[in-house]
């Protein structure tokens, strides 16, 4: 069965632990969300239909071995766990990139799940599933996008209810809505609360600017 691809491209990971390497990314279309700082809007629809092979085929291009999936949101396409297995069988380092709203557990846990936690205003906080929590492993992540001072309240009770007891895990991603929010005032919240976080930036944004597509 294929899967509906929005775009195929290899860039700079912007996000996450492996942010500032280089990555091939596969934007697979579809959303069941509407965050209110949605950036990849076009991806809700826009997109052509690849078997597996051809998806594999136009990475191995890139000579990389860092592949991410993201979206939209990957897990609305049932065959998007085989494409992972299918990259993990041939030794590519996978992140997949998700909303947190769909079950996690369907996903070989040799990839690196990135989960985000969605805060109060993306308007879609209501629909985080709060079960992955209690799955997820070391090789995972957590993230929060924070677009205020109660999205950073809301971020810091989801990590003492659901993650300060996991010693084992890395440190949750905490990121400031682009264009909304200062990253120093984040910052400085992230210090005042002695929070063990990871303050990341949207590295893709800075380098190429907030509205290019495909890097």
């Amino acid at each position: 069965m294929p899967l509906q691809v929005n775009e195929i491209f290899f860039s700079i990971q912007g996000e996450s632990s492996h942010a500032g390497r280089p990555c091939a990314f596969i934007r697979l279309t579809g959303c069941n969300l509407r965050c209110s700082y949605c950036d990849t809007a076009y991806a809700y629809d826009e997109g052509s239909w690849l078997e597996i092979p051809e998806i594999e085929r136009q990475i191995r291009s890139f000579h990389c071995r860092l592949v991410e999936i993201t979206g939209g949101e990957p897990l609305l396409q049932a065959e998007t766990p085989e494409l992972i297995r299918t990259l993990l069988d041939r030794q590519y380092t996978v992140l997949l990139e998700t909303n947190g709203s769909r079950e996690i557990g369907v996903v070989d846990e040799r990839c690196i799940r990135i989960v985000d936690v969605k805060c109060p205003s993306s308007g879609e906080s209501e629909k985080n599933r709060l079960e992955n929590l209690d799955i997820i492993t070391p090789n995972d992540e957590v993230k929060f996008v924070i677009g205020n001072r109660e999205d950073f309240a809301y971020a810091k009770s989801i990590i003492s209810t659901h993650l300060s007891h996991r010693n084992d895990l890395k440190p949750p991603l905490i990121s400031p809505v682009f264009g909304r929010i200062n990253p120093e005032s984040l910052a400085r919240w992230i210090l005042e609360d002695h929070l063990d976080v990871r303050l990341q930036i949207q590295l893709h944004k800075v380098i190429w600017g907030a509205e290019k597509r495909g890097v």
